[in-house]
């Protein structure tokens, strides 16, 4: 089971983070979680045209949120009402510090917040806030989208296909095992998606081969049973779960797998590193958060996770 002790979620009254907080009261409820809702005050900046009026407490609403939650969601309502619920409020010059170092002075287990989602030309632009707080925290990081234009709605009950991007790293690895305990907490099921980029670095050129079909014409299948293998020796509950194997370029067709087979979450790793370079999120991680538009769990190599170590997960299976 998910080891989620505290789960801090980011408010800022809009629409789009109300719909971070229903989910996040969802997750706490499913994993007894103590809620932190925290509600960064940015000073010298302009009212946020999403926001109707101020002056109310992060945990404004959170009553009206339950029932909601309990209405849409299949969690008990019991543990809904169980969910103990801490407000923050910090002042700072911009909300991801803020968000940031609450989170490093607290230890919570996971952050949750909401991001603006845009279409056209400026979709290739994630909420500045969301994308900082992705890219420096070290815990494992749920965002929620939100698209205006659309009036797209996350519904927390509707978790029933998860999906997790592979390249058959130790980092996809972790993402798959937290993946098949998160699926456990809404009995969902688990798509593994591996994309083969069809063209071929210029340095492997010979003779006009541009093609990965070129080199190997039955890399598809290859792929096929080095994933399958993959998956049966990735530990966690026991989950169903369905492999993938695409040739084309990784970001573009996760985004469109999500879109065709409704998936509604991805959780993956971001390649995330240390030092400077920890600034920077993986490319292909970085361009599927910002074009699906279902909620997305990262977690970074070098940072915290929750999801149960190997030798605790086989011992409460041989309990």
């Amino acid at each position: 089971m998910l080891e989620i002790n505290d789960l801090l979620v980011a408010r800022d009254f809009s629409s789009v983070s109300n719909r971070a907080v229903r989910y996040a009261l969802d997750v706490a409820a499913r994993t007894g979680a103590t809620l932190h809702v925290l509600h960064a005050e940015v000073l010298h900046e302009a009212p946020n045209p999403d926001v109707e009026g101020g002056g109310r407490s992060p945990g404004h609403d959170i009553p009206r949120f339950r029932d909601e939650v309990r209405q849409e969601s299949t969690v008990s309502a019991d543990a809904l009402d169980a969910v103990a619920i801490k407000e923050v409020e910090r002042r700072d010059v911009s909300a991801g510090p803020a968000i940031l170092n609450y989170a490093a002075e607290t230890g919570v287990d996971l952050i949750a917040l909401g991001t603006h989602g845009r279409r056209g030309p400026s979709r290739i632009l994630l909420g500045s806030v969301a994308e900082e707080v992705v890219r420096r925290s070290d815990q494992p990081v749920l965002t929620v989208r939100g698209d205006a234009e659309e009036q797209t709605e996350v519904h927390p009950r509707i978790v029933d296909r998860i999906l997790v991007p592979v390249d058959f790293s130790e980092p996809s690895r972790e993402a798959l095992r937290t993946a098949k305990e998160w699926a456990a907490l809404y009995d969902a099921s688990v798509d593994v998606l591996h994309v083969v980029a069809e063209r071929i670095q210029p340095a492997f050129y010979t003779g006009g081969v541009q093609s990965i079909y070129d080199m190997e014409p039955d890399i598809e299948q290859k792929m096929m049973d080095r994933l399958e293998a993959f998956v049966a020796d990735t530990g966690g509950p026991e989950r169903t779960i369905r492999p993938h194997v695409t040739v084309g370029n990784a970001a573009p067709d996760t985004a469109e797998f999500v879109d065709a087979e409704s998936v509604d979450l991805v959780a993956m790793s971001t390649h995330g590193r240390t030092g400077l370079d920890r600034f920077l999120l993986g490319s292909v991680a970085e361009k599927i958060i910002r074009h699906v538009h279902c909620p997305v769990l990262t977690m970074k190599p070098f940072g915290t996770t929750f999801a149960p170590s190997e030798d605790t997960a086989e011992s409460d299976a041989g309990a």
